[in-house]
Protein backbone atom coordinates (compact mmCIF):
# COMPACT_ATOMS: atom_id res chain seq x y z
CA UNK A 1 0.00 0.00 0.00
CA UNK A 2 1.39 3.21 -1.41
CA UNK A 3 1.10 6.67 0.17
CA UNK A 4 -1.64 9.33 -0.81
CA UNK A 5 -1.00 12.92 -2.07
CA UNK A 6 -2.20 16.38 -0.89
CA UNK A 7 -3.37 18.59 -3.79
CA UNK A 8 -5.40 21.58 -4.67
CA UNK A 9 -8.13 22.02 -6.93
CA UNK A 10 -7.96 24.32 -9.63
CA UNK A 11 -11.66 23.48 -11.52
CA UNK A 12 -12.01 21.47 -14.23
CA UNK A 13 -11.20 21.67 -18.03
CA UNK A 14 -11.50 19.25 -21.06
CA UNK A 15 -8.79 17.72 -23.14
CA UNK A 16 -8.65 15.58 -26.80
CA UNK A 17 -7.61 12.43 -27.19
CA UNK A 18 -5.89 11.61 -30.54
CA UNK A 19 -9.56 10.57 -31.89
CA UNK A 20 -10.56 13.92 -31.08
CA UNK A 21 -13.37 12.81 -28.21
CA UNK A 22 -13.35 15.68 -25.53
CA UNK A 23 -12.64 14.09 -21.93
CA UNK A 24 -14.01 16.66 -19.03
CA UNK A 25 -11.06 16.70 -16.23
CA UNK A 26 -10.74 18.37 -12.74
CA UNK A 27 -7.06 19.69 -12.59
CA UNK A 28 -4.88 18.61 -9.37
CA UNK A 29 -2.18 20.69 -8.45
CA UNK A 30 0.89 19.54 -6.48
CA UNK A 31 2.83 21.93 -4.38
CA UNK A 32 6.06 21.14 -2.51
CA UNK A 33 4.38 18.10 -1.28
CA UNK A 34 7.34 16.67 0.99
CA UNK A 35 7.37 13.74 3.66
CA UNK A 36 7.40 15.79 7.64
CA UNK A 37 7.20 12.36 9.48
CA UNK A 38 7.36 8.73 9.50
CA UNK A 39 4.42 6.62 11.78
CA UNK A 40 6.64 3.21 12.75
CA UNK A 41 5.32 -0.35 13.98
CA UNK A 42 7.44 0.19 16.65
CA UNK A 43 7.80 3.57 18.08
CA UNK A 44 3.27 3.85 17.23
CA UNK A 45 2.10 0.90 16.54
CA UNK A 46 1.75 1.73 12.88
CA UNK A 47 3.30 2.68 9.72
CA UNK A 48 2.33 6.07 8.20
CA UNK A 49 3.78 9.10 6.76
CA UNK A 50 3.05 12.74 7.62
CA UNK A 51 3.21 14.77 4.73
CA UNK A 52 3.14 18.14 3.89
CA UNK A 53 1.62 21.03 1.28
CA UNK A 54 2.89 23.82 -0.05
CA UNK A 55 5.06 26.75 2.36
CA UNK A 56 3.35 28.69 4.79
CA UNK A 57 4.68 32.05 6.86
CA UNK A 58 5.54 31.42 10.02
CA UNK A 59 2.59 34.08 11.12
CA UNK A 60 0.39 31.44 10.00
CA UNK A 61 1.81 28.67 11.46
CA UNK A 62 0.97 27.48 15.73
CA UNK A 63 4.14 27.23 17.90
CA UNK A 64 3.38 23.66 18.28
CA UNK A 65 3.71 22.73 14.58
CA UNK A 66 6.85 25.16 14.19
CA UNK A 67 8.80 23.32 16.40
CA UNK A 68 8.10 20.08 14.89
CA UNK A 69 8.61 21.72 11.77
CA UNK A 70 12.28 22.63 13.01
CA UNK A 71 13.16 19.31 14.43
CA UNK A 72 12.24 17.31 11.39
CA UNK A 73 14.03 20.09 9.55
CA UNK A 74 11.49 20.44 6.88
CA UNK A 75 9.92 23.85 5.85
CA UNK A 76 6.82 25.29 7.03
CA UNK A 77 3.92 23.73 5.27
CA UNK A 78 -0.28 25.06 4.65
CA UNK A 79 -1.46 21.55 5.32
CA UNK A 80 -0.79 18.49 7.14
CA UNK A 81 -2.52 15.05 6.35
CA UNK A 82 -1.09 11.59 7.28
CA UNK A 83 -1.15 8.37 4.95
CA UNK A 84 -1.14 4.86 6.15
CA UNK A 85 1.49 2.52 4.64
CA UNK A 86 3.31 -0.38 4.14
CA UNK A 87 6.37 -1.21 5.78
CA UNK A 88 8.10 -1.50 2.63
CA UNK A 89 6.50 1.68 1.44
CA UNK A 90 8.07 3.99 4.12
CA UNK A 91 9.90 7.17 2.57
CA UNK A 92 12.41 9.11 4.25
CA UNK A 93 11.72 12.64 5.93
CA UNK A 94 12.41 15.53 3.06
CA UNK A 95 11.19 13.29 0.42
CA UNK A 96 9.98 15.25 -2.45
CA UNK A 97 6.66 13.52 -3.95
CA UNK A 98 5.56 14.78 -7.41
CA UNK A 99 2.45 14.06 -9.83
CA UNK A 100 4.99 11.06 -11.79
CA UNK A 101 3.34 9.47 -8.46
CA UNK A 102 0.50 8.31 -10.31
CA UNK A 103 0.12 7.08 -14.07
CA UNK A 104 -2.15 8.35 -16.92
CA UNK A 105 -5.07 4.75 -16.62
CA UNK A 106 -4.34 4.47 -13.24
CA UNK A 107 -7.77 4.34 -10.71
CA UNK A 108 -7.66 6.32 -7.37
CA UNK A 109 -9.62 7.42 -4.78
CA UNK A 110 -10.15 11.42 -4.22
CA UNK A 111 -11.04 12.35 -0.91
CA UNK A 112 -12.31 16.02 -0.38
CA UNK A 113 -14.81 18.16 1.90
CA UNK A 114 -17.96 19.10 -0.62
CA UNK A 115 -19.70 22.22 -0.75
CA UNK A 116 -21.58 23.41 1.71
CA UNK A 117 -25.60 24.46 0.85
CA UNK A 118 -26.79 25.13 3.86
CA UNK A 119 -30.37 24.70 5.16
CA UNK A 120 -31.86 22.60 2.45
CA UNK A 121 -35.58 20.82 2.14
CA UNK A 122 -35.86 17.16 1.69
CA UNK A 123 -36.68 17.57 -2.58
CA UNK A 124 -32.92 18.97 -3.00
CA UNK A 125 -31.45 17.28 0.02
CA UNK A 126 -32.89 13.86 -0.56
CA UNK A 127 -34.24 13.76 -4.05
CA UNK A 128 -37.92 13.29 -2.73
CA UNK A 129 -40.51 13.88 -5.14
CA UNK A 130 -42.94 16.07 -3.61
CA UNK A 131 -46.46 16.19 -2.99
CA UNK A 132 -49.80 15.82 -5.47
CA UNK A 133 -49.89 19.39 -7.51
CA UNK A 134 -53.40 19.53 -7.06
CA UNK A 135 -56.01 17.64 -5.10
CA UNK A 136 -56.33 19.22 -2.48
CA UNK A 137 -52.61 19.45 -1.49
CA UNK A 138 -52.40 23.50 0.00
CA UNK A 139 -48.74 25.13 0.18
CA UNK A 140 -46.80 22.57 1.09
CA UNK A 141 -46.36 20.75 -2.03
CA UNK A 142 -42.05 20.43 -2.04
CA UNK A 143 -42.62 19.14 1.77
CA UNK A 144 -41.56 15.98 2.97
CA UNK A 145 -45.04 14.52 4.11
CA UNK A 146 -45.37 12.72 7.09
CA UNK A 147 -42.31 11.67 9.33
CA UNK A 148 -43.61 8.72 11.92
CA UNK A 149 -46.59 6.28 12.56
CA UNK A 150 -48.81 6.07 14.94
CA UNK A 151 -48.96 6.50 18.98
CA UNK A 152 -46.75 3.24 18.54
CA UNK A 153 -43.77 3.87 18.55
CA UNK A 154 -44.69 7.48 18.84
CA UNK A 155 -41.77 9.28 17.61
CA UNK A 156 -39.34 9.77 15.03
CA UNK A 157 -36.73 7.19 14.17
CA UNK A 158 -32.99 8.83 14.08
CA UNK A 159 -31.71 9.11 10.79
CA UNK A 160 -35.22 9.87 8.89
CA UNK A 161 -34.76 11.83 5.95
CA UNK A 162 -35.94 15.25 6.49
CA UNK A 163 -34.63 18.88 6.02
CA UNK A 164 -31.36 20.09 7.55
CA UNK A 165 -28.10 20.80 6.76
CA UNK A 166 -26.54 20.09 3.25
CA UNK A 167 -23.13 19.55 1.92
CA UNK A 168 -19.79 20.49 4.05
CA UNK A 169 -18.77 17.25 4.56
CA UNK A 170 -16.06 14.67 4.20
CA UNK A 171 -16.26 12.89 0.79
CA UNK A 172 -14.99 10.51 -0.92
CA UNK A 173 -15.08 9.17 -4.80
CA UNK A 174 -13.80 6.00 -5.61
CA UNK A 175 -12.53 4.41 -8.91
CA UNK A 176 -11.80 7.54 -10.46
CA UNK A 177 -9.53 7.59 -13.71
CA UNK A 178 -6.34 9.59 -13.91
CA UNK A 179 -6.71 10.81 -17.52
CA UNK A 180 -2.96 12.80 -17.71
CA UNK A 181 0.02 13.79 -15.35
CA UNK A 182 2.01 16.93 -16.46
CA UNK A 183 5.41 16.16 -14.55
CA UNK A 184 6.76 20.11 -15.66
CA UNK A 185 3.82 21.71 -13.92
CA UNK A 186 3.22 19.48 -11.15
CA UNK A 187 -0.23 18.90 -12.50
CA UNK A 188 -2.66 15.47 -12.32
CA UNK A 189 -5.56 15.50 -14.49
CA UNK A 190 -8.51 13.05 -13.30
CA UNK A 191 -11.49 12.36 -15.46
CA UNK A 192 -15.18 14.03 -14.27
CA UNK A 193 -15.92 15.98 -11.03
CA UNK A 194 -13.75 15.50 -7.87
CA UNK A 195 -15.43 16.40 -4.05
CA UNK A 196 -15.49 19.72 -2.93
CA UNK A 197 -14.74 23.83 -4.38
CA UNK A 198 -11.82 25.39 -6.22
CA UNK A 199 -8.87 25.63 -3.95
CA UNK A 200 -9.74 23.22 -1.91
CA UNK A 201 -7.60 20.67 -0.77
CA UNK A 202 -8.15 16.86 -1.84
CA UNK A 203 -6.39 13.78 -1.04
CA UNK A 204 -5.62 11.07 -4.06
CA UNK A 205 -4.43 7.56 -2.93
CA UNK A 206 -4.29 4.40 -5.01
CA UNK A 207 -7.79 2.61 -5.70
CA UNK A 208 -8.97 0.32 -2.67
CA UNK A 209 -11.56 -1.91 -4.60
CA UNK A 210 -9.07 -1.99 -7.70
CA UNK A 211 -5.33 -3.38 -7.98
CA UNK A 212 -2.67 -0.58 -8.47
CA UNK A 213 -1.50 0.06 -12.07
CA UNK A 214 1.37 -2.36 -13.03
CA UNK A 215 3.34 1.37 -13.84
CA UNK A 216 2.82 2.77 -11.12
CA UNK A 217 6.21 3.41 -8.71
CA UNK A 218 6.27 1.56 -6.10
CA UNK A 219 6.98 3.13 -3.38
CA UNK A 220 6.87 6.17 -5.55
CA UNK A 221 8.96 8.20 -8.06
CA UNK A 222 11.09 9.97 -6.48
CA UNK A 223 12.24 13.60 -7.44
CA UNK A 224 14.85 15.15 -5.22
CA UNK A 225 15.21 14.69 -1.55
CA UNK A 226 15.54 17.81 1.18
CA UNK A 227 18.96 19.01 1.79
Amino acid sequence: MRTGLIAKKLGMSRIFKEDGVSVPVTLLQLDNVEVVDVRTIERDGYAALQLGYGEAKAKHVSKPNRGHFASQKVQLKKKLVEFRVAEDAVLEVGTQLTAAHFVPGQKVDVTGTSKGKGFAGAMKRHNFRGLEASHGVSISHRSHGSTGQRQDPGKVFKGKKMAGHMGDRRVTTQNLEIAAVDQEHNLIFIKGAVPGSKEGYVLVSDAVKKQRHPEAPYPTHVAEAAQ
